[in-house]
């Protein structure tokens, strides 16, 4: 976080971190090799020597976005299955156990049917087939053994063992041992093409749980859920990544596999591996088992194309927590130039303490207790969101923090930023930046991320260079075209109980 003092550092001092970091950025970019296997599958390797150590990220470009109708937070519940290991790891007799796994989908699947005939349903045919589940599901806990993949990654010395899915992409990650890559390569690709969806139904449950302690019990997770339905009205970004709790209870294990057929198309693939490599070796051995991945066909995902907004949307929820607000505007995604102009927008907006948000709103007014901008809401393999995330501080209400945060986006568009803030904010997103590419997790992070969704990974190289063109003129011109009300999105939380969420009323 930058102090006061640091505004006035000399010019010189200045132009001299900025050269620093692009020229670092630069230099990385140079020791990045690229190899494509024969069946598509993309691999990054860069070798540093800082400590015997490697991280290892696979991306898939499978997502929220790819799911079908329905089945909203199958791409999530498939990176759950993903742990729960393959014919070889986590069994102590695949043959037998298969059976039961086949009984306790073919149970499970009538039970769903069932319960899915509402009013029709047959209370004691339901009772029957919840209790025969559970009899083959406490059979089968003796044939799995639980955890096992993170038994073995721990045992190696692996760290910071871990998975996400987001609206494009889903990533596993993992440190170790710069020795035991081929463990990683063995474990990896056999629970990619072998996955057992053990415990399916147990961890549907557990789902369930989540979504209700993330998005039913709280205040932040119902905001964010109604606020994204009401920019979204057609594209998936308005989709919540976990699902909605009424899909959820209805996923299968077919809606799962047809989740994982995504994943098995290796040109939707990037693995990045960073550290203490010999990268020869490290490429045979990453083509001895990821490269028996068939090529597979990909089809282009029919995502439909969200419409411009043509009047101010704006939805309240009621909830017994303290107010809130978010405030969002529809805009292009990277690489686009909007896009840059926006990443430093943020940091004028709302990075530090002398930030033009927090300086003003919270230390000045003080009409707000906290205040954040992001761009990229919720994703960016498609046009997203700049959007603003701001709690009032009491006695102050939503409506005057909307109004001062208002006033000051009216600022931008009509005052041009003055140089020495330009210059501050364009140092302080360059020093950010290169921060990020300090370990060696977050540039397999990064590269693996830039690669598989802008098709670059050196999209991180030319990033400082096109920062640091960008002028005044660019933020007042980009901030008049999309900042603008009909483009708007307002997502409101007042304190109130079992109240239905106005959606939609200012809409013109």
């Amino acid at each position: 976080m930058l102090t006061r003092n640091k505004l006035y550092l000399p010019l010189a001092l200045i132009i001299f971190l900025q050269m620093a970091c692009m020229a670092h950025a630069i230099d990385l970019d140079k020791k990045v090799i690229k190899t494509r296997l024969d069946n598509g599958l993309t691999v990054l390797m860069l070798e540093r020597k800082f400590s015997p150590t490697v991280s290892l990220y696979i991306r898939y470009r499978v997502g929220a976005v790819d799911e079908t109708a329905g089945r909203t937070g199958a791409a999530h519940f498939l990176e759950h299955m993903m742990f729960k290991g393959t014919p070889t790891i986590g069994t102590k007799n695949f043959a037998k156990e298969k059976k039961l796994l086949l009984q306790i989908e073919q149970t499970g699947q009538a039970l769903d049917d069932e319960r899915m005939r509402g009013d029709r349903a047959d209370q004691k045919r339901i009772a029957s087939l919840a209790a025969k589940l559970k009899k083959l599901q406490d059979e089968h806990r003796k044939y799995y053994t639980p955890n096992e993949i993170d038994r073995l990654y721990t045992e190696n010395g692996g760290q910071n063992m871990n998975a996400s899915t987001g609206q494009d992409i889903t990533t596993y990650f993992i440190s170790l041992p710069s020795n035991k890559i081929e463990l990683w390569a063995r474990i990896e690709s056999e629970r990619l093409i072998n996955p057992v969806f053990r415990e399916f139904y147990t961890e549907r449950d557990v789902i369930l749980e989540e979504r209700r302690q993330r998005v039913e019990t709280s205040p932040d997770g119902k905001l964010y859920e109604s606020f994204m339905k009401e920019a979204y009205k057609v594209h998936p970004y308005g989709l919540p990544v976990i699902g909605l709790q009424q899909d959820i209870g209805r996923l299968n294990q077919t809606a799962i596999r047809q989740i994982h057929q995504k994943y098995l198309s290796p040109e939707q693939m990037v693995i990045a591996v960073v550290g203490d490599i010999n990268p020869q070796k490290t490429i045979k051995l990453i083509s001895k088992y990821f490269g028996r991945i068939p090529r597979g066909f990909h089809k282009p995902p029919s995502i439909p194309v969200e419409p411009p907004q043509t009047g101010e949307r704006t939805v309240e929820v009621l909830f017994d927590a303290s107010p809130s607000i978010i405030i969002g505007y529809h805009k292009p995604t990277a690489p686009s130039h909007e896009d840059y102009v926006f990443d430093l927008l943020e940091t004028i907006l709302s990075k530090g303490r002398t930030s033009r948000l927090y300086s003003s709103l919270v230390l000045k007014l003080q009409i707000a207790e906290s205040i954040s901008v992001n761009n990229g809401t919720p994703a960016a393999r498609y046009p997203n969101l700049f959007t603003i995330f701001a709690r009032p501080r009491q006695p102050h209400t939503n409506d005057e923090l909307r109004d001062a945060i208002l006033q000051e986006l009216e600022n931008i568009k009509n005052i041009p930023v003055p140089d020495e803030e330009l210059a501050k904010a364009k140092k302080q997103l360059k020093m950010d930046y290169i921060k990020s590419l300090d370990s060696n997790s977050d540039l397999a992070s990064i590269l693996s991320y830039h690669e598989l969704l802008h098709g670059d990974y050196r999209y991180f190289s030319n990033y400082l260079s096109i920062i640091d063109k960008l002028t005044a003129a660019d933020i007042q011109a980009t901030a008049a075209k999309y900042l603008s009300a009909e483009n708007r999105t307002i997502a409101v939380l007042n304190r109130g109980i079992n109240k239905k969420t106005n959606e939609g009323k200012n809409e013109k």
